[in-house]
């Protein structure tokens, strides 16, 4: 008589057939999650996000208000409260200048970071640089 035969069997068949069961009805859940959820993330990223376009203009942060600021990603309602505060204290302390060049130029409010400024990047305008103009 080998060892084999006076160790019980861990599940019995009814019990087997309801892991079964179990397992089958979570592998069809997750495949249909799968089929109707696709989420897929190109490599390398697209150049333009994908919903870059959502807004209908792009926003400068020089005339903006904080409401029109607060809907962009990651800025909400405190930091352009911070952005406006910033941009009067900048123009009173630089007359005829404005505080906002460059998107790089946000890295100056506090809490607002180069992920941030990435994100920010597609949805704001800034003025050109003044070019120097012949007249004829």
């Amino acid at each position: 008589m080998a060892w084999r035969d006076h160790v019980p069997e861990p599940w019995t068949a009814a019990q087997r057939g309801v892991i079964l069961l179990i397992l089958a009805g979570l592998l069809i859940y997750g495949s249909v999650r799968l089929v109707l959820n696709r989420a897929y993330v190109s490599n390398p990223q697209p150049i333009t996000p994908p919903r870059a376009a959502d807004l209908a203009d792009k926003i400068d942060p020089n005339t903006a208000d904080a409401p029109t600021l607060s809907v962009l990603p990651l800025i909400g309602d405190k930091r352009a409260a911070d952005i406006v505060a910033y941009r009067e204290r900048y123009t009173r302390e630089h007359p005829g200048e404005v505080a906002f060049k460059s998107v790089e130029d946000l890295l100056k409010i506090r809490g607002i970071g180069v992920a941030t400024i990435e994100q920010l990047r597609p949805y704001l305008i800034f003025p050109k640089p003044n070019a120097t103009t012949t007249r004829p």
